[in-house]
């Protein structure tokens, strides 16, 4: 946005996932993702937009961590679009991807490169993490499918991923992937992660009870406590 802004309550922004300017009989519409956007109460909101472009896959993302679970996806792999729009309204992240990748190979550049970007992303979004709570945990069913992930903003990447799906495609979708976009996130993020399916015989089932859980644990731990006094939540003063 250009010129005078008008001021905007912090609540209606949150509830609306809209900053709405008013210019005369025209009204103008912005996902606060954007990084243009100003301060809430004089707080930075947590958002970031990152790109990263190699020779086999073009990705942007934007975030905002504050967000009310809006999602914009368009990856070129639909059963990822579809795990996406999971993190987004379940983390309650307003989240937007496009993808452009050497899909004529197959998805695995694609998939694992997002999974990086997004990372990337969330440690821009999150800074120093000062006041968060740190640990977010989720169990999510779907039918007969349950799934428990845990969340740590450790600062050490790392990830334990016990998913055994019953089938290896999803239409057209490698489960495989799964692992790589987890893999690719957790490293970038730097975030401790723990992906476990505990039951499921659907692989749909099985593949979208994680990526909610992720989006709901991810939730937890990316929000503010408001006991912490604005400390960073590690003894040893950093994360």
């Amino acid at each position: 946005m250009h010129g005078k802004r008008e001021m905007v309550s912090c609540a209606s922004i949150v509830q609306s996932g809209l900053l709405m300017i008013t210019r005369g009989t025209e009204q103008q519409a912005e996902l606060f993702s954007r990084p243009e956007m100003p301060p809430c109460n004089g707080i930075p909101m947590r958002q970031a937009e990152v790109s990263r472009n190699t020779l086999e896959t073009r990705i942007t993302v934007r975030l905002n961590l504050d967000g009310s679970g809006q999602g914009r996806f368009a990856t070129g792999v639909p059963f990822l679009d579809h795990m996406l729009e999971q993190i987004a309204r379940h983390g309650l992240i307003d989240l937007e991807i496009e993808a452009s990748g050497d899909l004529h190979i197959d998805a695995h550049h694609t998939v694992e490169d997002i999974g990086i970007t997004l990372g990337q992303a969330l440690a821009r979004a999150l800074g120093e993490k000062k006041g968060l709570r740190r640990y977010g945990h989720a169990y999510v069913p779907l039918d007969e499918a349950l799934s428990r992930v845990v969340v740590d903003l450790s600062g050490r990447p790392g990830l334990e991923f016990h998913v055994e799906f019953s089938r290896a495609m999803i239409g057209e979708f490698d489960v495989d992937l799964v692992h790589e976009f987890f893999q690719g996130l957790a490293n970038h993020a730097l975030l401790t992660l723990h992906v476990d399916n505990l039951r499921g015989v659907n692989a749909h089932h099985q593949a979208e009870t994680v990526f909610k859980a992720f989006g709901r644990a991810l939730r937890m731990a990316v929000e503010e406590d408001p006991r912490a006094g604005g400390s960073i939540p590690s003894t040893k003063g950093s994360l």
